[in-house]
């Protein structure tokens, strides 16, 4: 049951990392997270190159800790396909977000809703995975019938709790989306 409760969280939030990972209309230091800069012949994440902060709602100020690398961190940036154009003045680099249309708000709602679903396919793979070490433990003769059955609602009940949280995580999301 731990194990499972474990994996569980571990999903939930893999989820929350992703989600924030998305351009909502708002400056966000995780819009960077996943961007890889080659410093010196090695891929490395933008966020061990440099401060990465938010001035004003829809600025995100890049300084780097070695201006050098400031044209290394603008290829990074694009090559990682956010949607955003760096701006260098030599210092720092700005990424300005752009307000985003009513058509791509609901673009990204139909996204955030797809990557929930994705999450709660996954817990119940777990769920069924769990199931079936059960009901081996059952056929071994380790678990008698009212253990199993007892075990299998408990389970049930952390896939619920879980669905139900994931629910939760979309919603706020899609509300932080759809705010113009």
């Amino acid at each position: 049951m731990e194990a499972l409760e474990e994996k569980i969280q571990k999903s939930e939030s893999l989820l929350r990392e992703d989600l924030a990972t998305l351009r909502a209309g708002r400056a966000n230091a995780a819009l960077v997270d996943k961007v890889m800069v080659e410093y010196y012949g090695v891929p490395t994440p933008l966020k061990s190159l440099a401060n990465i902060s938010v001035p004003e709602p829809r600025t995100l100020l890049i300084t780097p800790f070695d201006p050098k690398s400031i044209p290394e961190i603008e290829k990074g940036i694009n090559i990682a396909n956010i949607g955003i154009n760096p701006v260098n003045d030599g210092k720092v680099v700005r990424l300005q977000i752009p307000q985003m249309t009513e058509e791509r708000r609901k673009e990204l709602t139909k996204t955030v809703k797809h990557m929930g679903e994705d999450t709660k396919v996954a817990v119940r793979n777990l769920r069924r995975d769990a199931n079936d070490k059960v009901k081996k433990l059952e056929k071994a003769g380790d678990y008698t019938e009212d253990d199993v059955k007892e075990t299998l609602e408990e389970i049930q009940k952390l896939v619920d709790k879980s669905v139900k949280e994931i629910d939760e995580i979309i919603a706020a999301k899609e509300k932080e989306i759809m705010e113009v």
